[in-house]
């Protein structure tokens, strides 16, 4: 054997048909013709940066929730479904949904009037240059780390079923992003996460819809996962009054800190997800992108956490040793596993594909962001200000391979976690959680001060930072973080998040009332009260983004009483 193919090959589970490996370099190489088609349309920075600003409210919509649909989405959930049950359910409905029509009714006008490039450019225009570096540099140091995850969890993928090895297809993703990032912008990253949503609930599919065949429907599932596990594991709400359920979590931990804090943090603060509803070519194109999001991201269930809930029946042993000290099978190999058991030739490559496109969204997406974030709020700032903007399309190109360099040596970081959710709720609690406390009050609040900002969102990421090292460095402070003595380590990264907004906001509270405000003219376009929010004067009840909004929430009620 070469030395190539020693690198790049290890034991499989399954081998590749000629036309399973035809639909995989397919994708592959359609992938890198959008990025190369469209670079001649990104010369500009705002073609390369936003796009254009001229998606529809389906491309924005589309792309908005595949660029979610990565390694958190696939593997994460799946692996959370094996762990936990159907509780795990909870971060697609009370963790999604009332965040991203949230988004979409009252804050996307703030975000579209202001005409920012970035979530930190709204932060310097509402506080000042301070706030916007702080918030930029802990976002960007974001950014990479969870694109190390989806390098990593396609890296899994490939191991476990091709036996490609790790390394190997970690550098194999890694360029291809970086080619089509690099070469259309945003642009390229949009169009592709339409291609990838797709192709992954094309591929997906097949995992659930064979699977309910087999275990005898959904009814006959559930019968099976109380046999091998307990009834609390088919139950949403009922055994969440305490921290006796398989998550570890009672009602409070889920509603406050991982239903209010957590998800409208990621969903309205994450510029990963904001910079695809700021592409949106008008206002009304950019509130309706979050409620269609919103409105598929109540079905991702099906392919997401009933492959792990099939998995306590068809493959009972897994466990939560990592394989990369040796363990057996984790609960991260779920997905895999299941797919290789369901998928013959022909399905197998549709499978891989849509894998290998959900985990290259995520990592896309998070690269498309570091390199606005870090071009904009970062670079011209503090570094050129008087650049040209071919400069900073130069600088934003340069700054996409950067961003997939470091989040390669990210990706071997995430191997040393038992589950990918658990590294992935740290990291949110962290950056994400205190910032969504410095927008909320700057949005809501006219008395909030410049320097009550910048404060409140630095005393809550310290602290953050802090408790994530205490529980790790000493597991038995989980027990106080979530205030009961049997809680789990994921109960511990929720609350934490409850605690670091709170921090900020009390922080941002008290420095606000003891400085000077802003007067009301400098927050014209920033913040309620001092905005004129545009009407929908004439537009029929069926096109009002308020009215789907709506809708929405009405089956997301309706869901949570069935699953009860």
């Amino acid at each position: 054997m070469s030395p190539l193919l020693a690198f790049a090959v290890t034991p499989r589970l399954a081998r590749l048909s000629p036309v399973d490996l035809a639909i995989i370099i397919f994708y592959f190489a359609l992938v890198l013709g959008i990025g190369w088609y469209l670079k001649a349309r990104s010369k500009t920075g705002e073609d390369f940066f936003m796009a254009g600003r001229e998606m529809t409210s389906w491309i924005a919509g589309l792309s908005f929730m595949s660029a979610n649909l990565g390694a958190l989405e696939l593997m994460g959930w799946s692996a959370a479904a094996y762990e936990y049950g159907i509780l795990a359910t909870n971060a697609y409905w009370i963790a999604a949904i009332p965040a991203m029509l949230f988004l979409g009714v009252v804050m996307v006008p703030f975000y579209y009037i202001c005409k920012t490039h970035s979530v930190p450019g709204y932060l310097k225009l509402r506080y000042d240059e301070p706030t916007r570096a702080l918030s930029a540099i802990s976002f960007a140091f974001m950014t990479v780390l969870m694109s190390g995850i989806n390098m990593y969890a396609m890296a899994l993928v490939l191991d476990i079923v091709l036996g490609w090895r790790m390394d190997f297809s970690i550098w194999i993703s890694a360029l291809t992003v970086a080619i089509y990032v690099g070469l259309g912008g945003l642009r390229s990253a949009i169009f592709n996460e339409v291609l990838q949503f797709v192709l992954i609930w094309g591929g997906a599919l097949l995992i659930p819809v064979i699977g309910l065949i087999e275990t005898g429907g959904w009814e006959n599932l559930k019968l099976q996962i109380i046999h091998n596990t307990s009834v609390q594991y088919v139950h949403l709400w009922k055994y969440m009054g305490s921290f006796h359920n398989p998550m570890g979590v009672n009602w409070v931990g889920v509603v406050f800190g991982q239903g209010l804090v957590l998800s409208f943090a990621y969903w309205t603060t994450d510029f990963l997800e904001v910079q695809r509803v700021l592409a949106a070519k008008d206002l009304r194109s950019a509130k309706m992108a979050p409620i269609i999001a919103a409105g598929f991201k109540m079905f991702i269930p099906f392919i997401v956490i009933l492959p792990g809930l099939l998995g306590l029946v068809v493959l009972p042993h897994l466990t939560g040793a990592s394989l990369a000290k040796g363990g057996a099978h984790s609960y991260n190999a779920v997905l895999p596993l299941m797919m290789v058991r369901y998928c013959g030739p022909g399905l197998l490559g549709l499978g891989v594909t849509a894998l290998i496109a959900g985990f290259m969204s995520g990592m896309a997406g998070n690269v498309s962001a570091f390199a606005t974030v870090w071009t904009y709020d970062i670079y011209r700032p503090l570094i050129k200000k008087l650049g040209t903007d071919r400069h900073y399309v130069l600088v934003g190109r340069w700054s996409t391979i950067l961003g997939v360099l470091i989040s390669i040596g990210t990706a071997y970081i995430t191997m040393q976690f038992l589950s990918i959710m658990d590294y992935v709720q740290g990291l949110f609690s962290i950056f994400i959680a205190p910032l969504f406390g410095t927008v909320i009050l700057g949005m809501m609040w006219k008395r909030t001060t410049k320097k009550g900002g910048f404060w409140g969102l630095l005393v809550g990421t310290v602290s953050a930072a802090s408790m994530f090292i205490w529980y790790k460095m000493s597991p038995a402070a989980v027990r106080y973080l979530a205030l009961s003595k049997d809680a789990k380590p994921l109960a511990a990264d929720i609350y934490l998040a409850l605690w670091s907004w709170l921090i900020c906001v009390i922080v941002t509270v008290v420095v606000s009332l003891f400085t000077q405000p802003q007067p009301e003219k400098e927050l014209t376009g920033l913040v309620y009260g001092a905005t004129e929010i545009p009407k929908e004067e004439g537009v029929s009840l069926l096109r009002k983004p308020a009215f789907w909004a709506a809708v929405v929430g009405i089956v997301f009620v309706v869901l949570n009483i069935i699953f009860w």
